[in-house]
């Protein structure tokens, strides 16, 4: 008998759709179609690659409204954001077509008693698990990377989000790929461990949490296939004593709410030197307190819902835990009455080693302020964690911040002055248990090939 799965709006909490998941049987056949794709795939122009490429840019545009609607119903995200994502997803298709060929070109290299030519060559079918926050960020951002690299795909996607898994492969079809380039499977966790074991699966890319992240690595591990893993973190975001506090607080505000604070890379401890604590407290403060949560069609909203009830469970639990262990609440930290899986912004302080506030991720909107008796100290418990993806300096001083960001900084990521999401041009990529490998910027290009030494005698 088969296993369907409903998705669910978070705003009104009403059934989207119903999707039968595939057996595994059917799952390892997509694996094997993707496989005899990728034997005429692999052997495609640079140039046929980047016109298909800038065909699927020119697909997310045009179809950006049934995608931006799909994003509202099934995830909650805000309107205004969801259009973000679909302009970013486009510049990414763009920039991974004009710089492909560049970035996988053959290198010529001279050695005693002859020449030498290294040359980057697709390895096959690469498996994707990723997450519902960005539903189709998540999935382009590795998939066209590896797809330009010559390579197919196939993807797991969050349950929450099938009906996006659909449209994306929709979207690859409509560009003109041929069949089987590019996959969505709907899939449960544990047929996607499944087929990290099958034989044509040569790579694994998952985003998520760094629990199921360390254990589809082991998995990959023990047969001797390379991953790619991005899993979250704590970033910290540092207030100097000489930093402008109303930048610092607008960035900080908008580093912590957005996508409804359901960010990886998103600002969430917030350290400040006590000689500028209480001005950037009360102006964080002011700040947070008007925000509106809401509906996430309505044009004057700042967040909606949370993707999912157990989520906005999980969050809460954090929350209290923190609490009882010496956290105060400044601002929210109550779940509201009503429909919908909607959190309050929320602020913490006290924050110590040992609470969820300081040791963990809280993925959604809690502010978790940590006073810093001096700027030194302030960078030290900004690397006083397991993670490691971004982070932020705040200071007056550029040249300072860089030497900071570069030295000190234990991340792959890092702010100054400001807040970033991820940018086509720029790696994107974290340290400790955020994961390794990189994504954008052509790096993702490179992480799933074979690195070819071709030795000629003279």
């Amino acid at each position: 008998m088969s296993e369907t799965v409903n998705t669910v709006n978070p705003t009104t909490e009403q059934p989207v759709a119903e999707y039968t998941l595939m057996s595994e049987a059917e799952a390892n056949q997509a694996v094997d179609s993707a496989n005899t794709a990728f034997l005429s795939w692999k052997k495609t122009s640079f140039a046929e690659r980047a016109e298909l490429m800038n065909k699927l840019a020119e697909q997310i545009e045009n179809q950006s409204d049934a995608i931006i609607d799909l994003m509202v119903k099934e995830m909650g995200k805000v309107v205004a954001q969801g259009k973000q994502e679909v302009e970013l997803c486009a510049a990414i298709c763009r920039y991974t077509a004009e710089n492909g060929a560049s970035v996988l070109e053959d290198e010529n290299r001279v050695f005693e008693g002859g020449t030498a030519i290294i040359t980057y060559q697709p390895l096959g079918v690469i498996l994707g698990i990723q997450p519902w926050n960005f539903p189709l960020y998540q999935v382009i951002r590795y998939s066209a990377a590896n797809i330009m690299a010559g390579n197919t795909t196939v993807m797991k996607h969050a349950k929450n989000v099938f009906g996006m898994a659909e449209l994306i492969e929709k979207l690859y079809t409509d560009a003109g790929f041929p069949e089987h380039v590019y996959q969505s499977l709907l899939i449960d966790g544990k047929t996607a461990s499944a087929l990290i074991k099958h034989d044509k699966v040569r790579g694994v890319t998952f985003t998520g949490s760094d629990g199921v992240g360390k254990s589809v690595a082991e998995t990959a591990a023990s047969l001797a296939k390379k991953t790619v893993l991005e899993l979250g973190s704590n970033d910290a975001f540092v207030v100097l004593s000489d930093a402008d506090i109303e930048t610092a607080v607008e960035a900080c505000v908008q580093g912590r709410i957005v996508n409804n604070g359901e960010t990886c890379v998103a600002a969430k401890r917030f350290i400040i030197n006590e000689s500028v604590y209480d001005q950037f407290k009360t102006q964080f403060l002011a700040a947070f307190k008007a925000l509106k949560v809401g509906d996430p069609r309505a044009e004057d909203t700042d967040l909606g819902p949370m993707a999912r009830e157990d989520l906005r469970d999980e969050l809460h639990k954090q929350v209290m835990e923190s609490v009882e262990k010496g956290a105060s609440v400044l601002l929210g930290g109550e779940v509201p009455e009503g429909k919908g899986w909607f959190y309050p912004v929320t602020i913490l302080e006290n924050i110590k080693p040992g609470m969820p506030a300081y040791d963990d991720e809280l993925f959604g909107p809690v502010a978790s302020f940590i006073k810093a008796e001096n700027d030194a100290e302030a960078m030290k418990i900004a690397n006083d964690s397991r993670y490691g993806l971004g982070g932020g300096i705040f200071t007056t001083d550029k040249e300072k911040a860089i030497k900071l960001a570069r030295e000190e900084f234990d991340t792959g990521m890092v702010n100054i002055n400001g807040y970033s999401l991820a940018q086509p041009n720029l790696p994107f990529g974290g340290v400790k248990d955020s994961g390794y490998g990189r994504e954008h910027g052509g790096f993702g290009m490179r992480e799933f090939v074979n690195e070819k030494t071709i030795f000629i005698a003279e």
